[in-house]
């Protein structure tokens, strides 16, 4: 759903959109920064736009929005969907050569 709407006042803007109850994108264009800081603070979605008509999802972006737009059972998507169901693993290796026949537990230096 798309609603496009205009209103008197920034209050009154971020009201509208917030009374909404599916919060997956919002957008605002406007000149002044501190407008477009508030708005990105003040609006309940998933996905903001500045001066962008519509804040489209792409893979790397989470697009399961806020509030009732939200999808499937987790409601997460894209990168945090993935790292929240696996682990992370570091792994760290040295290989001695051929030479070495015994353990040892400092750094090796070349000749």
């Amino acid at each position: 759903m798309l609603t496009i709407g205009a209103a008197a006042t920034y209050e009154e803007a971020i009201a509208l959109v917030n009374a909404q109850p599916f919060g997956n994108g919002a957008a605002i264009f406007t000149r002044d920064g501190g407008t477009a800081r508030r708005f990105k603070l003040d609006v309940q979605a998933g996905m903001v736009g500045i001066n962008v008509p519509i804040p489209t999802p792409v893979a790397y972006y989470s697009f399961g929005g806020w509030k009732d737009s939200l999808l499937g059972d987790t409601h997460i998507h894209g990168p945090e969907g993935v790292r929240f169901c696996t682990r992370a693993k570091a792994i760290t290796e040295r290989w001695p050569g051929a030479t070495v026949h015994a353990a040892t537990m400092s750094f090796e230096r070349e000749a």
